[in-house]
């Protein structure tokens, strides 16, 4: 059996290429994966965009998030056998998920929900693993009661459309998301939000509903463009988290009077670093596939690319380059 993928063209960057490397063979925490589909994120194009500034000396593969079967496994894998349909979001360090075969460690794997397609599924690891991580092991939501306020900023984008089910569902507190237009306002309701304001006046939008502080804030987009407004709402010893860098200095001294702390979340650092609590994100799949199963989460998709091919994987990253997508482009194999 032959392996194709897909990779980043050293000699043009810009551009990919297809290749058929050797059938990997899975080391000791390995699982062999047969890729069934996989999703083009903001990660996907950032990184292709850094290789096309900084140039490559062989083929890289990219892409993370993925479904699909489990063909091998290593000598020191339990829980899996060739067989499972399986999920995941990836490992920022290996080769990526736009090749018919790929090794991926089974402690960052979860078992793929049984009510969704390839697609389907392969659009939610990554968002998912960033909304729970931020939600429930940074900001520490499902510890705080109902009279706490959790202000998401980005409520209709890929991490928010589940966060906000995520919140509703293993907390208390209220659910305050931001939208500019009344479809991506509907949408954020529709998954759960308890208010909806315009991000473009954060203070004047929350004070009409006789909110001066927030205990919590999850920064989906824009650190830098929101960090004045949410250092004025912050509350007093309450916890803001970023999943996006910052490009230039953020002001501290407003947090620094407030005893407020600023977390940061990265999906990629447990496997990056091989953390001790690893195979966590293994148990968080396992359980937002139980959300989805039970209807409390559904998929992000909203649109199948078919074929693994040069021409899809630069349609998908296009899409994803244009801005415009509400959720997430898959690339079915």
């Amino acid at each position: 059996m032959s392996v194709k993928a897909i990779a980043v063209n050293p000699e043009n960057p810009a551009t990919f290429i297809e290749i058929t490397p050797p059938m990997p063979h899975p080391g000791e925490h390995d699982l062999l994966v047969e890729v069934k589909a996989v999703s083009v994120n903001p990660v996907d194009t950032k990184v292709h965009a850094g290789i096309a500034k900084n140039g490559l000396n062989e083929p890289r593969i990219l892409g993370w998030d993925a479904s699909g079967i489990v063909k091998a496994v290593g000598t020191g894998v339990t829980g899996f056998k060739p067989g499972d349909e399986v999920w995941y979001a990836g490992d920022i360090t290996r080769p990526g998920s736009n090749t018919t075969h790929q090794l991926i460690d089974a402690r960052i794997v979860g078992r793929k929900p049984a009510s969704l397609g390839w697609a389907a599924a392969a659009a939610l690891p990554l968002t998912a693993l960033t909304a729970w991580e931020g939600l429930f092991e940074r900001l520490n939501i499902q510890d705080a009661g109902a009279d706490k306020t959790l202000l998401i900023i980005g409520g209709a984008g890929g991490v928010g459309s589940l966060a906000i089910p995520f919140a509703k569902h293993n907390s208390k507190v209220k659910i305050v998301a931001t939208a500019s237009r009344e479809d991506s306002a509907r949408w954020c309701r529709d998954r759960g939000a308890d208010v909806v304001v315009n991000y473009r006046d954060l203070k004047g939008e929350l004070a009409k509903h006789g909110l001066t502080f927030v205990d919590y804030i999850f920064i989906l987009n824009d650190t830098d463009g929101h960090w004045d407004a949410v250092s004025e709402l912050i509350a007093p010893q309450g916890h803001i988290c970023s999943i996006v860098e910052n490009e230039h200095p953020l002001n501290q001294d407003k947090l620094k009077s407030k005893s407020a702390a600023l977390h940061w979340e990265f999906m990629y650092t447990r496997s990056m670093y091989q953390t001790a609590d690893m195979a966590r994100q293994g148990e968080i799949l396992n359980e937002v596939a139980k959300l989805v199963d039970n209807g409390v989460v559904e998929s992000s998709l909203s649109e199948t690319l078919h074929g693994l091919s040069v021409e899809s994987i630069t349609e998908a990253h296009r899409k994803v380059l244009d801005g415009h997508m509400r959720g997430k482009v898959v690339v079915e194999f």
